[in-house]
């Protein structure tokens, strides 16, 4: 069996971004990408809003300050480039109490330290960009975020990779690998360079490789709901002041690519890593190890973990999560929101001597590797420039 040059694991945006990305700086070289599902997206690539992100919420020494800007752009060119629909809705944030003006404020100063085109509107201006949010006093206006369908964006990329001359094997778990290889169910396969973009698993094959042994994924669980509203009613994506103690950027309204609304997500954490709904995927070893870290998790200095679970676990209401909604976009009711959306997993990296939930993206070299630990929110928006920079930075021909 003939080896690769390159082998990804993990066939979500990321993977495919790099796969991509090295192709097009290294055309003729071989390239394969292994994913164990049947069909492309199956996870968070295909399970989260779609927003394109501008990146202002970002400290702006942050890989994602750095690459959220740019993997913007390098996202809309690649769906005009391949005819993907993006929807250009611009988002405000907004507040609730005079208490958060001055978190306001700062989410204004990184966007300018970060170079992202923002405006600060009073309660005047936000009722003519998006008449049915409220807010108190002031708001934050993003002309340059936008949705489009990740599913549609995934598929678009692995073409691309398969015209460029990747192969994109689906059904193909990788259940072992190192220096120079890695193995499927099915064949052991020579690769010269192993890129782990495994996602919700991606710990599991960097400690393969004795990489990022300080971490584990700690999975949290994302509901929406869909509005029965007419398509276009709500015009703008509508955020909170998120809490800068935690990853999250709490409950909101967004619009999806073809103008409907839909509220979530939530951030309740989860026992199981591929914890859709149901018993479907349970693992009971896997349970075991996470709800070890949640000890460590719930005494972390850095967060506010009681408060976390206290607001999140509610939110398995329905009505609840409408209601919470509602301090943004008055109008709406539980009785509009009826249609569940696709439950996503967020991948959320923990490091666990600290109980510190990674706020950035992480990225760790390994022998003959490359791990991508942490590619949480705004990763599928950033998959284009992340892939360049670690191309240009880590990867060598």
């Amino acid at each position: 069996m003939r080896g690769y040059d390159v082998a990804v694991v993990g066939g979500g945006i990321v993977g495919l971004a790099l796969a991509d990305a090295w192709l097009a700086r290294h055309p003729g070289t071989r390239v394969v990408v292994l994913d164990k599902e049947e069909r492309l997206a199956a996870h968070a690539s295909g399970r989260n809003s779609g927003v394109l992100h501008a990146g202002f919420y970002y400290a702006p020494d942050s890989l994602k300050a750095q690459l959220t800007r740019s993997g913007n752009q390098m996202l809309r060119e690649f769906c005009a480039e391949r005819g993907v629909d993006v929807r250009e809705t611009g988002k405000v944030v907004v507040t609730t109490s005079p208490q958060q003006l001055p978190a306001l404020e700062e989410l204004y100063a990184r966007g300018q330290a970060n170079g992202v085109p923002l405006e600060m509107v009073d309660e005047a201006g936000l009722r003519q960009l998006e008449p049915l949010a409220r807010t108190h006093e002031r708001a934050l206006w993003s002309p340059s975020t936008a949705v489009a369908d990740p599913v549609a964006v995934v598929e678009a990329l692995a073409q691309r990779v398969r015209e460029r001359g990747g192969e994109v094997r689906l059904g193909t778990p990788v259940i072992d690998a190192g220096p120079g290889w890695v193995r499927t169910p099915y064949q052991r396969i020579a690769v010269g360079h192993m890129i782990n973009a495994a996602g919700l698993y991606a710990d599991r094959v960097a400690h393969w490789f004795g990489v990022g042994e300080e971490y584990r994924m700690l999975p949290f669980k994302g509901l929406y709901w869909y509005a029965s509203w007419p398509s276009g009613r709500l015009k703008r994506h509508v955020y909170p002041v998120p809490d800068p103690r935690n990853p999250f950027l709490g409950v909101h309204l967004t619009v999806t690519v073809d103008g409907r609304a839909k509220v979530g997500p939530t951030a309740i954490p989860s026992l199981w890593r591929e914890d859709y709904g149901g018993v479907g995927g349970f693992d009971a070893l896997e349970a075991m190890d996470v709800a070890r870290l949640y000890p460590r998790f719930l005494r972390s200095p850095y967060h506010d973990v009681p408060g976390l679970v206290r607001t999140e676990m509610p939110k398995y209401s329905r009505r609840y999560l409408v209601t919470r909604a509602s301090a943004l976009v008055p109008s709406i009711r539980p009785a509009d929101f009826r249609e569940k959306g696709r439950i996503g997993v967020r991948a959320q990296l923990l490091h666990v001597p600290t109980g510190r939930l990674e706020m950035d993206f992480v990225v760790r070299p390994g022998e003959r590797s490359t791990h991508v630990l942490n590619a949480v929110s705004p990763a599928w928006t950033s998959s284009l420039a992340m892939a360049q920079w670690i191309c240009d930075s880590t990867l060598t021909a």
